[in-house]
């Protein structure tokens, strides 16, 4: 079974022959590989010469990360939002894996916010000035969308932080009027397309979890157990109509200890991967600081799990 095939499946809620995994980043490149990605001020204003130079950079380092830790998908992350960067994998890795883009700052969200005083003021005396705001970005998403699936792009994520640890930015009705409608545009966009739609925040949405639902993404990527996300009851929720990605604990994987990792990383497998419609995932990215032997330690017990005889 391809890697793609593996992600189709498991976006069915069929079980595949093991939980498909992949990273929406990997940044420790030079760690794992001694190899490194283009400076991420230099893609702006380079030439079209450079910017191929970059891509084939990029794609070997992807060929390297996919090849080692066995993804079965990769979300084109360097360079960001651009269709020359799908284009350069697809022609890499063919039909093997399922290929993807990332698109973010779609809808209003905590990273994007440019004045707090202001929005708060705004969403009480000028709600259409946040509902123009919201139009326009759903505007430049759409463009930015359809570049991407014009390029061959299999899916699309769109990350958006619109939670804290104890819940949404926003209260469930003013989340309900300028978050979903316009995310929901976006996913049917996606779909329409002849897409896979991708959603990401980090952050408790436990009390918007029926937004998300309602949108009708496909997979909903993070699942933030450091926000008290139980994947387990979220699985219970969602599953027949929103896989999930994601869920090992991010900070033990900065910090350890290694067996705090294995609990987490079995809890995801053993409670999400039941009936397909899970891909095992951490609960953001592998970032920049983290130590590679922690992310070695979290697919130990992936490895472990997948060799397990099956019931």
């Amino acid at each position: 079974m391809t890697g793609k095939e593996r992600m189709l499946k498991t976006l069915r809620f069929e079980e595949p022959d093991r939980p498909p995994h992949f990273e929406v980043m990997f940044e420790l490149e030079r760690e794992a590989f001694g190899l490194q990605f283009p400076d991420r001020r230099l893609w702006e204003g380079c030439s079209a010469a450079e910017k191929e130079r970059m891509i084939d950079t990029c794609m070997e380092v992807y060929v390297r990360i996919v090849d080692r830790y066995q993804w079965d998908a990769l979300a084109v992350y360097w360079p960001w939002s651009n269709p020359d960067g799908v284009v350069a994998a697809k022609k890499t890795f063919g039909e093997k894996i399922l290929i993807g883009s990332i698109v973010g700052d779609t809808v209003w969200s905590i990273e994007h916010m440019p004045d707090w005083t202001q929005f708060a003021v705004d969403l009480v005396d000028r709600p259409d000035h946040i509902h123009a705001v919201a139009e326009e970005k759903t505007r430049r998403a759409i463009a930015k969308i359809d570049q991407l699936v014009d390029a061959g792009a299999d899916f699309v994520h769109l990350v958006n932080d619109v939670a804290y640890n104890r819940g949404p930015f926003l209260s469930p009705k003013h989340f309900h009027e300028i978050i979903t409608p316009y995310l929901a545009r976006q996913v049917e966009h996606i779909q329409r397309r002849g897409a896979i739609a991708f959603v990401h925040t980090d952050g408790n949405i436990m009390s918007v979890l029926d937004d998300y639902l309602s949108i009708g993404a496909a997979c909903f990527q993070s699942v933030d157990p450091m926000a008290g996300m139980d994947i387990a009851e979220v699985k219970r929720r969602c599953h027949g109509r929103m896989a999930l990605m994601g869920n090992v604990q991010c900070n033990l994987l900065q910090d350890g200890p290694s067996e705090a990792i294995r609990q987490s990383a079995w809890y995801c497998l053993e409670h999400a991967s039941p009936g397909g419609g899970y891909i095992f995932g951490t609960s953001n990215t592998i970032f920049p600081g983290m130590p590679l032997e922690n992310y070695h330690c979290m697919l130990q017990v992936y490895h472990e799990f997948c060799q397990r005889p099956r019931n």
